[in-house]
């Protein structure tokens, strides 16, 4: 089977860290350009404005999209217009309204588009869900605490509106939860933590309601220093289901289900099956466009009590 080609459009770390070494690696398709106001790939032909891109590239069938949120809506509308396949980074957009909207655009004009979720593709996320599949959950707690200093540093995006602060990796969380559970949940209540300089939360509370009455929490945190958590503590009548490494870990009772990968990157094999799916949907002509994790962010910005903290400072 021929690959295909595909752009990439915004080249900053996950980019370089993830997209770009997924897509060399990959038999399905064929990184034939890139588009950013600074970055670049080498050996890969590169363009700084985006309907240059389109007109020069009309044999580039797909676009993937690293941008941050907020710009990303424009140049996706764009892309299909062009009648190109679209691939979004999480979150796939600033609100769940532009996301619904690209998602008619993509269907009336008979491409394909994917909001991926990378960490739903973790190594362990599979066997917690078909463990969970006939269990009585009767208490979830999701703590998700990490150093935006050594994470994502010089991105001020984040702090703005539209930039989610906490959520961006905290949004990886919400999507494993809506994942794994048999059952749907909604939020009930939230507190954030906003700092003083900021327009985004550097931490944030959230409280779920589930239909069987199962108390759940989350605590997202960027403000974490020493050991990084990623974990989902699940207790059921059948026993204790812990996710943690971002969801590469796995254990029962205490006892590990299987090991994080030797080279130990949680996001191994991420970024191949996403990209492997996207192959799918193209070629099937497909649209996958689950939104809600980005729901639950919704509803913490409607729903949660602020607090003002202390000013950030990278």
């Amino acid at each position: 089977m021929m690959s295909m080609k595909i752009a990439l459009v915004g080249i900053g770390e996950i980019a370089r860290n993830q997209h770009v070494p997924t897509l060399n690696a990959s038999s399905d398709w064929d990184l034939a350009a890139t588009c950013s106001r600074q970055g670049t790939v080498d050996g890969v032909e590169s363009f700084s404005n985006f309907s240059q891109m389109l007109d020069t590239r009309s044999d580039i069938t797909t676009i993937s999209f690293c941008l941050p949120p907020v710009p990303r809506f424009a140049y996706a509308a764009q892309a299909i217009r062009a009648g190109r396949h679209v691939m979004l980074e999480k979150p796939p957009g600033a609100t769940l309204s532009e996301c619904q909207t690209l998602q008619a655009m993509a269907r009336d004009a008979g491409v394909s588009i994917y909001a991926t979720w990378h960490s739903r593709e973790a190594a362990q996320v599979d066997a917690a869900k078909a463990w969970l599949t006939d269990k009585k959950i009767n208490r979830l707690t999701i703590t998700w605490k990490e150093d935006v200093r050594r994470w994502h540093p010089g991105q001020t995006w984040i702090w703005k509106a539209g930039g989610l602060g906490v959520f961006d990796p905290g949004i990886n969380a919400l999507s494993i939860l809506t994942k794994i559970l048999p059952d749907p949940v909604h939020l009930s209540s939230a507190e954030l933590f906003v700092p003083e300089n900021c327009e985004t939360p550097i931490a944030a509370d959230l409280t779920f309601a589930h239909p069987g009455g199962a108390e759940m929490t989350a605590n997202f945190d960027f403000r974490q220093e020493g050991e990084q958590i990623w974990s989902i503590d699940i207790e059921t009548d059948a026993g204790r289901l812990v996710l943690s490494e971002g969801g590469a870990k796995l254990s029962i009772d205490g006892v590990a289900q299987a090991e994080v990968d030797k080279a130990g990157n949680p996001l191994i094999g991420e970024y191949p099956r996403l990209y492997a799916k996207m192959a799918d949907l193209v070629r099937s002509g497909g649209v996958d466009m689950d939104l809600s994790p980005i729901a639950h962010v919704a509803d913490a910005f409607l729903l949660a009590r602020r607090k003002t903290v202390e000013p950030f400072y990278e």
